[in-house]
């Protein structure tokens, strides 16, 4: 028996008003605990370069990404890539490992994800984003500034579950 149905089955025999407002709202709260199904796009993504990965996640009822995985992590001087063209001057000082580059991501009628933001730091600059899933391994991103007709169509890539996040030592096979 699930806990929802013991919780309904020990209300109902109290017979009490309190025990079936109790019902209600203890029903709410054993469902709002349960897992959502993982959306197929979360996951581990080469962007289009094949120099950076980006993980998606929720990040409550939407998705996000962050950066894990960068093939060169430091500059021509050994320094950790920044965030150096950001607008905002601020930020420019914070390592492009670990940024968010992928927000708001809300689920739409056709399947896609969209409403959200993609920001692209080998630019410095935020655009609109749509992401759909072509295949299982291939993930379309389309990134606009507030017309979808000018928009560009990247295609990303599913990247191994395994591959190493940028601030861990890379495997020789990966260098």
């Amino acid at each position: 028996m699930s806990k929802k149905q013991q919780i309904r089955d020990l209300m109902l025999r109290s017979g009490s008003a309190l025990g079936i407002l109790l019902l209600s709202g203890s029903i709410t709260l054993v469902e709002a605990q349960e897992p959502k199904p993982q959306a197929p796009e979360m996951g581990l993504w080469y962007d289009d370069s094949g120099r950076g990965a980006v993980e998606i996640s929720p990040c409550g009822n939407q998705l996000c990404g962050h950066i894990v995985w960068l093939h060169k992590t430091t500059d021509s001087q050994g320094r950790p890539l920044h965030d150096k063209y950001n607008p905002e001057p601020q930020m420019r000082n914070r390592p492009i490992c670990g940024i968010q580059v992928l927000g708001n991501l809300n689920p739409q009628g056709d399947g896609s994800w969209g409403a959200g933001w993609v920001y692209d730091p080998k630019v410095g600059k935020s655009y609109d984003v749509e992401i759909k899933l072509a295949n299982a391994n291939t993930l379309t991103v389309f990134g606009y500034a507030g017309v979808k007709l000018f928009g560009k169509k990247l295609v990303w890539k599913r990247a191994p579950a395994d591959l190493p996040k940028c601030d861990s030592p890379l495997p020789a096979s990966v260098r």
